[in-house]
């Protein structure tokens, strides 16, 4: 009994040190805590930061500083190092510890509307294709026509025809809209 308890905790330490060594990621989000600091300056710091697409957090007092690619000691000695050769802190202690739920700080849609199962917002994640949000959305309705679907983003439309696998493979962006039109008398 004691080997086999002896093997599990082996295990689950194992497993641990994988996820603490894990590589920090653009586009999902990362806790920062710091200590030996002005318990103000705590709260300012202490909280969730994005990682943005380019890899960048935006760190109080210091402004952005690379994140993606690194491990999160790496990280934290990086933000400690900043902090001190800044002259903010003399000794700040700083922690980093993935996101729980490895998820984007701030959930991103894109909106789907008109012939379309279930209008509304459709969870944006790099890569969604203008065919997956609809198929996310349950597809057109039986009087939606997929011959010319309008993809609406920074102001400018454009009209697809996505019965042509070519542009079923077009990405979205943040905060693209999308519109399924009512077939016409030809059934288009």
């Amino acid at each position: 009994m004691n080997c086999k308890k002896l093997v599990l905790g082996l295990t689950v330490l194992w497993l641990a040190s994988g996820f603490a060594s894990a590589q920090i990621q653009a586009g999902k989000a990362i806790n920062i805590t710091i200590s030996n600091v002005p318990s103000q300056d705590q709260q300012t710091i202490n909280n969730v930061y994005p990682v943005s697409d380019s890899g960048m957090i935006n760190m109080p007092f210091i402004g952005q500083v690379k994140a993606a690619g690194l491990r999160n000691e790496e990280l934290a000695s990086s933000l400690q190092s900043r902090y001190q050769s800044m002259g903010i802190y003399t000794h700040p202690t700083i922690q980093v510890i993935n996101n729980s739920v490895n998820k984007s700080i701030v959930e991103e849609t894109v909106t789907l509307g008109g012939q379309i199962r279930k209008t509304g917002p459709v969870l944006f994640y790099k890569g969604l294709t203008i065919w997956q949000a609809i198929q996310n959305a349950g597809g057109p309705t039986e009087f939606g026509s997929m011959y010319r679907v309008t993809l609406f983003r920074d102001g400018n439309q454009k009209t697809y025809d996505l019965t042509k696998t070519e542009f079923m493979k077009i990405e979205l962006q943040r905060n693209d809209a999308v519109d399924i039109p009512q077939k016409n008398p030809w059934g288009r």
